[in-house]
Formats: structure tokens, sequence, C-alpha cells
């Protein structure tokens, strides 16, 4: 009796290993939990600040659609600082989180039948939110390149129904970040195919290492009339339960998502729109450069923890709080034994053996996957790695 979209998707593959950790931890097991997408740690002093401001003043009521035209300036300023270029209040939107941004984007940009390219491993929700508009998502396999797509190989997935591309760098789930040469590439195709570009950015704040951040409009300013920037404050500051996140993009788009917002959502929460305007207004960095130091230090110690794996190569971890592994020799058969046939049997075996929660590359359109967050405790993060790696070697 349930409508016929429903078939297409089920519910988000990183949702349900969290639940799968949490109905562990509720039966009296002690688990390490690796697999959320957020960074533990306290508010930034603004933020807290900012919303009790906010509560104090009794502040309750409705704003504009897209956000209090306060917050929104102070986003343009601040997407205009991070590319390089003037953008105005016009061209941004505020909504429910990144989710809300991205669901936003594929409803205003994509009609039925469409096709959207889609990097693989890919965060899961792309390719639902393109199913739920309506669209077909098309995978280009990056495993073969570092998890960063060749040109050629967007190019050959690109048809007459092709409509956008989505970039996500720095990547959920591999942590991969595009470089500038594959970032012109994807401009270059966009352009001469008449394609619209989707970029997440989520990540951006977190690259390490040699490694940098680039936004696509930066690289290639012509695309900025093609390009829907998609952004959030879940993960630059730790503010995953807020549910804040903003688009900037064409002054066409962005009126488009206000009236679609204006039936689903209308406005984000207020307070927490006061929050991040007080952020935006009296933050200087000093928490932002403490989350990275916090996350650099958490890396490292995973890598060294994670370089006595005997089968499975080190990721590179370029950029986000993922690691990545790629379990492709761990799964190959030998001595003619019987062994997993993918990630969610190793996946089970931590979980059920090992105590450690994580997610199996399936979830991201990889069956040889497995994606480790170290946005948790540096204690947690050791513990549960060691363990994750005990079991790993031993597999067979």
């Amino acid at each position: 009796m349930l409508a016929q979209r429903t078939n297409l998707f089920g519910s988000s593959g990183t949702a349900a290993a969290r639940a799968a950790a949490k109905a562990a931890a509720d039966a009296g097991k002690e688990i390490i939990d690796l697999t959320a997408g957020e960074i533990w740690s306290d508010l930034a002093p603004t933020i807290r600040d900012g919303a009790i401001e906010a509560i104090n003043k009794g502040i309750n009521r409705y704003t504009d659609t897209i956000g209090m035209i306060e917050l929104r300036d102070a986003l343009a300023r601040k997407v205009s600082l991070d590319t390089g270029h003037v953008w105005k209040a016009e061209e941004v939107a505020v909504t429910t989180g990144a989710k809300q941004a991205l669901f936003n984007a594929a409803m205003v940009l994509l009609n039925p039948g469409e096709e959207i390219i889609i990097p693989a491993p890919y965060w899961t929700t792309f390719p639902a939110q393109v199913q739920i508009a309506g669209g077909t998502p098309i995978f280009v396999d990056t495993r073969s390149n570092g998890h960063v797509p060749r040109i050629a190989s967007i190019k050959a997935a690109v048809t007459d129904r092709t409509r956008a591309i989505v970039i996500n760098t720095p990547s959920n789930p591999t942590g991969a970040v595009y470089d500038v040469q594959t970032l012109m590439g994807i401009a270059e195709l966009a352009i001469n195919h008449n394609l619209w570009i989707i970029f997440d950015e989520c990540y951006g704040d977190f690259v390490h290492g040699h490694q940098a951040h680039h936004p696509i409009v930066s690289v290639v300013p012509e695309v900025r009339s093609r390009t829907v920037m998609v952004n959030a404050f879940s993960k630059c500051l730790a503010l995953t339960g807020w549910r804040i996140g903003y688009l900037a993009g064409p002054k066409e788009v962005i009126n488009a998502v206000k009236s679609l917002q204006s039936h689903t959502t209308s406005n984000p929460n207020v307070i927490a729109q006061h929050a991040v305007l007080a952020h935006l207004q009296r933050g200087d960095g000093s928490y932002e450069s403490t989350l990275r130091s916090q996350l650099a230090s958490a890396r490292q110690i995973g890598l060294n923890v994670l370089s006595s794996l005997a089968r499975i190569p080190v990721p590179a971890a370029q950029g986000g709080f993922y690691f990545y592994l790629d379990l492709s020799d761990l799964l190959r058969p030998t001595s003619g034994k019987a062994v997993s046939t993918n990630a969610d049997d190793i996946v089970n075996s931590l979980l059920s053996e090992a105590g450690v929660a994580t997610v199996s590359g399936t979830a991201f359109g990889d069956p040889l996957g497995l994606r480790l967050s170290y946005g948790v405790p540096a204690d947690k993060l050791e513990a549960g790695l060691r363990r994750l790696v005990e079991l790993l070697n031993a597999w067979e």
C-alpha cells in the first residue's frame, strides 16, 4: 500500500550501522563505535553563547524560508572569502543540514528520467536523493585511481540524458581530495556538455599533509553559473545534531529552492541560525584550529595502528576524518578455503567478535571497502583499531 518510490531506496547505510552499534551496546556488549560521521567535541563558546542569547531574548518566530537575511549575508561573505569571488545573500539558502541542501538541489535541477553522474564509492544519500527526484544515478568507479575519478571515465558516462555531475571533495567515505587538474577537467566537461555541477564540500575544512581543498568555482570561475555549492556546519563546528547547512548558487536556483523549501521544512531552526550567526560574527578561528589539531592527532594515531595490518594497505586518508580500507586482498580466496564474499561479513565479525562497529563499503557501492571514523576520542580510537587489526590479521 506504500508509494512505489519507497521501493527505490532503503534507510541510510551509515544510519543502519549506527543503529546496529547501539543495539549491541544496549544488549550489554562493550562496543567501540567507529561508524558515525561526526566529531566528538564540546561546543564552540560562540555557538553556545549565541544560542543562549537567542533563547533569553525569547526568539521563537519564523524567519525567512531560506534563513535570516543577516545569516545569509554572513554566509555570502564566508563563501566570498573561501572562493575568492563576490557572493550576495540572494545567492545563498540556509537549510536543515547539508542533506536538505542536496535534496533541494536534486529536486530543482533534475527532471524525471535524467541522469546524474556520481563517482563511486559514494556517500549513500547521493543516489537515493536522485532516485527520489525521479532521476537515474550513473556511477563512475574510482577505486583504481586513488578514489579520484578519471576524466575519461566521466566523459564516457555522459549521455544525452545527463544533467549533472556530483563532486564530493574531500570525499565521504574515502577521504580522497580532488586535485586541481581533475577539477579543471570536470569543469571543462560540464561546460562542453551543458551540465550542472553539485559541489559538496562539507569536509573542506579537513585536509591533511600536503593536500589542499579547492572550490571548483575558484579553479574555473566560468562554471559558477552552472554550479551549486553545498556546505554545512555539522563537521567544521561539530554540530551534526543542530542541522544547519547551506547552498550557494545562481539566483534562479536559490529562488526555486526557496519555493520548494516553503512547502517542506520552511525555515531552519531559528536558535541554531542565531548560534551560527554569532559564531560567524565573533569567531576568531581558534575553535576550528583546535578541531583540526584534534583530528590530525587522531589520524596519526590511527595510521600508526593500521600500519600493522598484514593484508590491507594503509589508507591515504587525505581529507575528512575517515579511514577507508581496501579489503580486496583479505577477501580474495586463498588455499581453496571459503572466505567472506564482501565487507558485510567483516563488519559483522568485527561487531560480534571484537566489539568494534564499522560501516561496510556496500553502503557506498563498494563491497570490498570498510569505513572507520576517527572523529571519536583518541583512546577509544586506538583501542578499537587495535582490536580491528588483531581480528583482520587473523582472518582466513
